[in-house]
């Protein structure tokens, strides 16, 4: 699952649009890594490529930060932040919680 990139937008297309996605969240898990976020050289597809081999799960790793309102912008320099780990793991946790979602408040 890490190589090829999981549509996140998928579950969520509607009429040739989208439906606002939810807030999901990410739990802690023992295997998760922490970084330290450097405003000017850090970007979430850096580390995302770096632990995931992939540069396109800087959502996943915003998820994992939600006290960033999910902009990239607000992390302040030196902050630590999470990285879930590994990558499949969080992607299933990410899955379950949004068909949680689904089940809950529909298609």
């Amino acid at each position: 699952m890490g190589r090829e990139y999981y549509d996140r937008y998928k579950n969520f297309k509607v009429d040739g649009g989208y439906k606002p996605l939810p807030y999901i969240k990410i739990v802690p898990k023992s295997t998760d890594k922490t970084v330290v976020y450097k405003t000017e050289t850090s970007r979430l597809d850096k580390f995302s490529q770096n632990y995931y081999d992939n540069p396109l799960y800087g959502w996943l790793i915003m998820l994992a930060n939600p006290q960033y309102g999910g902009v990239e912008e607000n992390i302040p320099n030196n902050e630590i932040i999470r990285i879930p780990f590994p990558l499949n793991d969080s992607l299933q946790q990410y899955i379950t919680e949004v068909d949680k979602y689904r089940t809950l408040y529909g298609e």
